[in-house]
C-alpha cells in the first residue's frame, strides 16, 4: 500500500496548526463552500491564515484550500472558523448561490411560449 501525503504529515504540526482543536462546526462549512477574503493579512498572523486570505481573494472552495495547503479538510475547517470568527472571511454556500439570479421557471416557460407564437 502506498502512503499518501497526509499519512506522512507530522501529527505535532497539525496539533500546532489547530491549537489542539480537533473539530469545527460542521454546519458552517462543507467541502464545496466558497470562501472569500474580507481583508488583507496582517503582521503576526499564522502563516496558514495568511495563505488562506491570499487564496480567497477570489471565491475558493474549502477543498481547493485544503489541496493547496496540503492539509486535511478537517484542519482547514478549523482554520477557517478562526478567520470567520474574526470577520476576515465570509462563506458562500453553493446551494444558495446556485439559485441566486436565476429567473423563475414559470417566466422562462412564458417567454418560450411567446417565442413560439412569433
Amino acid at each position: 500500500m502506498t502512503r499518501r501525503a497526509i499519512d506522512q504529515e507530522d501529527p505535532d504540526r497539525l496539533y500546532t496548526v489547530t491549537g489542539g482543536r480537533t473539530s469545527a462546526d460542521e454546519k458552517t462549512f462543507d467541502s464545496v463552500s466558497l470562501i472569500v477574503s474580507e481583508c488583507a493579512p496582517t503582521p503576526g498572523m499564522q502563516s496558514e491564515h495568511i495563505k488562506i486570505l491570499r487564496m480567497a481573494q477570489r471565491p475558493t472552495a474549502v477543498v481547493e484550500i485544503s489541496a493547496e495547503l496540503r492539509l486535511p479538510v478537517s484542519v482547514v475547517k478549523i482554520l477557517l472558523c478562526d478567520l470567520l470568527d474574526t470577520g476576515r472571511i465570509t462563506v458562500r454556500h453553493p446551494s444558495i448561490a446556485a439559485h441566486a439570479g436565476r429567473p423563475d421557471p414559470e417566466i422562462l416557460r412564458q417567454v418560450l411560449v411567446a417565442l413560439h407564437n412569433l
